[in-house]
């Protein structure tokens, strides 16, 4: 099939957040996606003010604000000893520094937003059962060719299909992502059975010599989501399988009480082992780019992967916008503005695990220290490179 269409692979956060970005130019786009229906997995994800200045970008802040929680703090403990390292206060300083609010969502709703963003434009056409498994292009259009032996052409290909993509692929061809080692374990814990002195509105992190727990409450306070980290070595990728609460127990046996007894408390266990890429100089072919993860998959110590991705959604439809036809020049410049803001993502998102999250002995010592030496106005200094509306482009403003 051959349409004048710009076609997205992949139905994710971020393929919808680029498909109402382009379409909000003007643009007509095809999204294909491989899965029988749209939806999203997982649990909870953190959201900066650059998420939100996307959100209002692609018209969706309000829905977004609408399904969110705002913590009052980011908050960081110390897991062997059980006591506060220091915190970072998100009211109204923060708020007004940064222009929008930092809050924690279900990924479930968030996809949600931007699928009814999605629905809601007749420029959009959605498709299921419509895996993108390679591509040709002729230097004027690009065929998308499908697993079901079909193909569609449009004008562009946006490679949003995730860590292991298939545009990506062919466009990189740098095989199988990097696994970290770190083996990843979430649950969700019902608000009435969360430890009371431990039900609080801050996005928690306890660090400890080779792990870290991260909770929060979600869905308006009906639960809250718990992920712990251990960097065990792990070899293999592993996505989503159950794991018996005894092997978690082990992992962490040698923390404080305080944040061990929250393992107590999950149910339902499934454990994931990280895995990212190294930064890459282009992710451009043609009329072929990446998006998101396929670009640029980070570990999640910044908890920046879905706002990373919705920034290049931004990013793009600006780009598109400002360059008009010439769609050679969009991909270049696109490119251009968004490699080493991501590439600063994942590596530093590395270096967060190894020196904040997980250092033991003097070194976990020396960083209580230094970051409880600073002040509120020292971290937001700090975060203004991450945060700040220059971040994305001056078109989010």
């Amino acid at each position: 099939m051959t349409t004048n269409s710009i076609l997205i692979a992949g139905g994710g956060i971020g393929g919808l957040a680029a498909a109402l970005g382009i379409a909000s130019k003007g643009h007509k786009v095809i999204v294909l996606e491989k899965a029988p229906e749209l939806g999203e997995i997982g649990a909870g994800i953190q959201i900066g003010p650059n998420a939100f200045h996307a959100f209002d970008y692609l018209g969706v802040g309000d829905a977004a604000r609408g399904e969110a929680v705002y913590v009052d703090m980011l908050r960081f403990m110390d897991a062997m000893t059980g006591d506060e390292i220091t915190n970072i206060p998100l009211g109204d300083d923060f708020r007004k520094r940064f222009g929008n609010p930092y809050a924690v969502i279900h990924r479930a709703d968030l996809h949600g937003v931007l699928l009814k963003g999605c629905r809601a434009n007749d420029l959009i056409d959605l498709r299921v059962n419509s895996e993108v498994t390679g591509y040709d292009q002729d230097g004027t259009s690009v065929t998308a060719h499908l697993a079901s032996g079909e193909s569609v052409t449009g004008s562009m290909l946006v490679g949003a299909d995730g860590l292991r993509s298939a545009v990506r692929a062919k466009l990189v061809g740098d095989g199988e992502p990097r696994v970290s080692g770190h083996s990843t374990y979430r649950s969700v814990i019902p608000v009435d059975a969360m430890p009371e002195d431990l039900r609080w509105n801050a996005a928690t992190l306890w660090a400890g010599p080779l792990v870290h727990l991260v909770h929060y409450p979600l869905s308006d306070w009906k639960v809250f989501n718990l992920v712990i980290t251990r960097d065990n070595g792990a070899t293999e990728p592993v996505t989503g399988q159950p794991v018996e609460k005894d092997i978690i127990r082990e992992e962490f046996a040698h923390l404080h009480d305080t944040p061990r007894q929250l393992i107590e408390h999950g149910q339902d266990w499934k454990v994931w082992v990280l895995c990212d890429r190294d930064p890459i100089e282009n992710w451009v072919d043609g009329r072929v780019t990446l998006l998101g993860d396929a670009a640029h998959p980070t570990l999640q110590y910044h908890a920046q992967g879905a706002c990373m991705a919705l920034e290049d959604a931004v990013c793009l439809a600006h780009t598109l916008e400002a360059e008009g036809a010439d769609l050679d020049r969009t991909l270049a410049t696109y490119h251009g503005q968004r490699l080493l803001r991501t590439a600063r993502i994942q590596l530093s998102s590395r270096a967060i695990g190894e020196h904040i999250c997980h250092p033991d002995g003097v070194h976990a010592k020396l960083r209580n220290a230094m970051m409880g030496s600073l002040s509120t106005e020292d971290y937001y200094d700090r975060l203004e490179w991450l945060y700040g509306r220059t971040g994305i482009t001056s078109a989010a403003a």
